[in-house]
């Protein structure tokens, strides 16, 4: 289960030039390795929507509500796609398959100050809605700087 910190940092997506080299790499060492390919997790966008809110959005194109699964425990976001493959219990002869749906499990680590507000499932794409809130005590303060009244300023002539 991939781990990501729920920070703002870009991400390499698909429309990096490298993107399908990386891909193609990727699958080849998780063939030789065993493990699974790190580019079959879905794609994923985090925005700034304003000062408080945010929203991570994943493209998760073929799945019903029904096939995911969102939670959050000890500050953990764990979102997981189990698809319900129909097709297959069917015993299809298939002539070609170019469209796999793998199931997927991504983990962010969430910040105690950051709360999910909604969720949202439409056209293959799942939006969760974030809110930040600092505490006053947290925010950083500006410290003034005191000029004592007793000091003489020297004028220039």
């Amino acid at each position: 289960m991939p781990y990501r910190s729920l920070s703002f940092i870009p991400n390499f997506n698909d429309h990096n030039i490298f993107s399908n080299r990386f891909n193609q790499i990727d699958k080849m060492f998780s063939t030789l390795t065993g493990e699974k390919p790190i580019s079959d997790t879905p794609s994923y966008n985090i925005c700034q929507i304003n000062e408080v809110e945010y929203q991570l959005i994943l493209s998760i194109p073929g799945y019903e509500e029904k096939e995911l699964d969102i939670s959050v425990h000890n500050n953990q976001l764990s979102i997981q796609g189990k698809k319900e493959n129909k097709l297959e219990n069917n015993k299809v002869k298939w002539l070609h398959k170019g469209i796999i749906f793998n199931n997927f499990s991504l983990s962010f680590n969430l910040d105690h100050k950051i709360k999910v507000k909604k969720a949202e499932l439409s056209l293959g794409l799942l939006k969760l809605d974030f809110e930040c809130n600092i505490p006053e005590e947290e925010k950083p303060k500006k410290i003034s700087i005191n000029i004592p009244n007793n000091t003489k300023q020297i004028d220039k002539k």
